[in-house]
Formats: C-alpha cells, structure tokens, sequence
C-alpha cells in the first residue's frame, strides 16, 4: 500500500457501546487522517455507555455522533472494505464473525469491560479511564507502525503484539 492510503479499521466487541466506541473515537483522532475509523457489534446494544461519550469528552476526544450496530452492517458488498479488524473484548474474538471482504488483518486487543463496573460513579469514571488509557496506547502504537512498508507477517505479528501489551484480557480465564 502507498504511503498516502488511508487504511480502514474496524474495531468490533459484543455491544459496540463502550470499548469500541472508545477506540473508533481514538483512532479517528490520532490517525491524524491516514485512517478512517469505525465500530460494530456481534450483538449490538442500540446505545452508547453514558461514560464512553463522558470520558472522550474529557479526553478531548470527539464524543457525539456515534450509534451502536451490527457488525453486519460492514459484511455487505456496499460497506467500506476494510484494511484492519480489532475485536476489543473476549467474547466477539471468540465469535464466528462474518467473512471481510479484502482478508483485512485482525488482532485481538482485549481489554476489562469498564460498562462491567457497578460501583460508584467514581469506580465507573475510573474504569473508562483506564480502559481510554489502553486502548490509546494500543491505538499509538498502531498508527506508528511503518504500514506502507513493513510486511504481512512482521505486521501481524506487531498487531498481536500490541494486543499484549498493558491492561490485555489475554491469558485470562482461558482466554488467548
């Protein structure tokens, strides 16, 4: 791919209220316009997390104009086809997901579901910080990769290994 192309990423979790949310807002921002961001659902909830927009909002990052969907939505001949899948929660890595279009490489970045917390607003707020906090990390690490030059094995492997880093779900509960 050229230098200039402008990659599309889907970052998929079960309700597409929270996690992916956070990473499409992320992306959108700091992929500084070489990327094109987008969230789905296995089982979308129809809305988003109160803290999810409360939280991009105090991070600065865009907090309006989202909507929890199916990823079903990006499996149709019409839809963007895209260069990257991200499943951010265990449960959608471990679904049967509709086949992309283009063979776009994935990774699993999974981290704790912050919408799981039922504490005080407090013990919320924190959780969808933490959970911002790693998926910015993860989102860095990404857009700083050579994409236009590196090749499809050491990126799958740099994808997976980004899915590793701090706050990862992997190795947890069975889970790889």
């Amino acid at each position: 791919m050229s230098a200039d192309h402008v990659y599309n990423v889907l970052f998929l979790c079960t309700g597409n209220s929270a996690r992916s949310i956070l990473a499409e807002s992320i992306l959108e921002a700091e992929g500084k316009g070489r990327f094109r961001a987008f969230s789905a659902g296995s089982q979308p909830k129809g809305k988003i997390h109160p803290w999810a927009l409360k939280t991009l909002e105090a991070l600065g990052y865009r907090s309006s104009g989202f909507s929890s969907k199916s990823w079903d939505v990006f499996a149709k001949p019409d839809a963007p086809q895209m260069d990257f899948i991200f499943t951010v929660c265990d449960n959608a890595a471990g679904e049967a997901c509709p086949v992309w279009i283009g063979h776009p490489a994935t990774a699993h970045w999974g981290i704790e579901d912050p919408a799981a917390i039922e504490g005080s607003e407090l013990d919320q707020g924190r959780a969808f910080a933490q959970a911002a906090r790693y998926l910015k990390n993860r989102v860095s690490l990404f857009v700083n990769l050579p994409l236009a030059t590196i090749d499809k094995l050491a990126l799958e492997t740099k994808l997976h290994e980004i899915g590793r880093i701090e706050g990862s779900t992997q190795g947890k509960d069975g889970v790889a």
